[in-house]
């Protein structure tokens, strides 16, 4: 049976009729050509679908559409504003933390909750925070100097 859904993405309201069993996922990518957000294992074990939920990371690939509306729900496209990149995304680029990329944007949407959840992570905090998001590529050292990076350009102390 289908169902009509109100979302907020991004910033901006969608109508949207969809099957209540649907993922997320499936809605951002193959509904909304919002492609950032990776389907990785569909288990939610490797964070590639990675996308916030009012400020909260989730895995979209296990989340019925339908637990999010009303929800504000960004994904790593909406994370650039006016222009500018997120200083995660920035450092990901300046760090040189992406081989393939795949994981990539999972990484950072996690990072984003990780950082408003704490802005000043120690190394074993963000390893810990980050181990369900997977990398097939092994760049975990350069992902963990991007995440401290991009600590300190919030936090305003430079790189």
């Amino acid at each position: 049976m289908v169902r009509s859904l109100k979302l907020q993405i991004n910033g901006t309201p969608y109508n949207v009729n969809v099957e209540p069993e649907r993922s997320l996922l499936s809605i951002l990518r193959d509904e909304l050509g919002l492609t950032g957000s990776k389907y990785g294992c569909g288990e939610g074990q490797c964070g590639a679908c990675s996308v916030l939920v009012d400020g909260r990371p989730v895995r979209a690939c296990i989340t019925p559409v339908t637990v999010t509306e009303g929800k504000q729900i960004t994904t790593v496209e909406g994370l650039e504003k006016d222009g500018r990149l997120h200083p995660l995304q920035e450092a990901f680029i300046v760090i040189g933390a992406m081989q393939c990329g795949y994981c990539i944007p999972g990484m950072i949407i996690s990072a984003v909750g990780l950082l408003r959840k704490n802005p000043n992570p120690t190394e074993p905090e963000i390893r810990r925070f980050m181990e369900g998001n997977l990398c097939r590529c092994g760049t975990y050292p350069r992902i963990v100097a991007a995440i401290r990076q991009a600590a300190q350009a919030q936090r305003g102390s430079g790189p």
